[in-house]
């Protein structure tokens, strides 16, 4: 990526002149020097009509020192102004909406009557197959999990690292969560976490195999607290209703959708499956707020860097010259 070198605060440089006017406005800075007493001084005054002056000392550097601390100083004034490499403007993804999926893992996922490549496969690890790919379109989204049995549980809060969803999600595998299908109390503890979050768009995905077999709460009851509190349930069949094998209760799934204005799917193999989640994609494109920015590389530390080092130097050579001036001076 090209990058352009900037100065993020180029007035700094209109006070460059600073020293230079200070040392021709403001007078010199005049040290007092050592003084002998003179016999009979008041006599010599007198007779040479002089009068005595205070004896003062101004300190006078050579042209090197003072090459060096104008040097320091611009360097300074570099550090200060913030050079800085800017590559070309980037877009920023702002999350603007919460994606939550609510996943039975109840024993009977674990049958194995899915297909994955040509091998058979039960239906919860056909359902992460697919899944992980969904999961990775959704940047943008702040996504949460939830697995549900005969008790729902948390897997993931709500975050914008979809990695880490995916993550638990392939962690997680059925009898987790208890082996009968509590649909309900899935829904609900879907609602308490979107009630803790102050994004309003607000979107449920929940997969299903089985009939609800919970007493606590009724899954269309459940749903209406949902929509209650505006979140849309999209609902998701896993399994053939025709076939003896499946428990499924499409018409429990389809209330629920309708209930909440979204939408019911039936997914009878991993193929259908994956055009459901196309097809949510487009239901329910990414929406986000684009946000331009522009990374930048300061480097303010490599002028002030080289100041401190001159300082150092400029130190060492004066401390160096003071001490031969002092050795020359002493009598042999």
């Amino acid at each position: 990526m090209p990058e352009n070198f900037e100065i993020a605060y180029l007035w700094v440089f209109w006070i460059l002149p600073l020293p230079l006017l200070v040392y021709f406005i403001f007078p010199a800075l005049h040290l007092k020097s050592a003084s002998l007493n003179i016999a009979n001084f008041k006599k010599a005054q007198e007779y040479s009509g002089e009068k005595p002056r205070k004896s003062a000392l101004v300190k006078r550097r050579n042209i090197f020192t003072w090459i060096g601390l104008y040097l320091i100083w611009i360097l300074l004034l570099s550090a200060f102004s913030s050079p800085q490499l800017v590559a070309e403007p980037e877009m920023k993804v702002k999350t603007s909406r919460n994606f939550l999926i609510v996943a039975d893992i109840s024993f009977s996922m674990a049958q194995k009557d899915w297909v994955i490549d040509g091998k058979r496969a039960k239906r919860w690890d056909a359902v992460k197959h697919v899944m992980h790919e969904f999961i990775s379109r959704r940047e943008g989204d702040r996504m949460g999990l939830i697995f549900f049995g005969s008790n729902a549980y948390i897997q993931a809060p709500f975050t914008p690292d979809l990695n880490t969803v995916d993550k638990m999600l392939d962690e997680a595998d059925v009898g987790f969560a208890g082996q009968m299908t509590n649909i309900g109390k899935a829904i609900m503890k879907g609602v308490e976490m979107f009630e803790q979050d102050t994004i309003k768009t607000k979107v449920m995905l929940l997969l299903s195999d089985g009939v609800d077999a919970g007493t606590d709460i009724l899954p269309l009851d459940a749903a209406d607290v949902a929509k209650k509190d505006s979140i849309y349930v999209y609902t998701i069949g896993i399994g053939d209703p025709t076939k003896s094998s499946s428990d499924l209760d499409e018409k429990t799934l389809e209330e629920i959708a309708d209930l909440t204005d979204a939408q019911y799917f039936r997914a009878i193999d991993a193929e259908r499956l994956e055009e459901i989640y196309k097809e949510l994609d487009r239901l329910e494109p990414i929406e986000y707020e684009e946000e331009t920015y522009r990374p930048k590389t300061l480097l303010y530390f490599y002028p002030l860097l080289l100041a401190i080092g001159i300082a150092i130097l400029l130190s060492l050579i004066n401390t160096i010259l003071s001490f031969v001036s002092q050795f020359k001076s002493k009598p042999k």
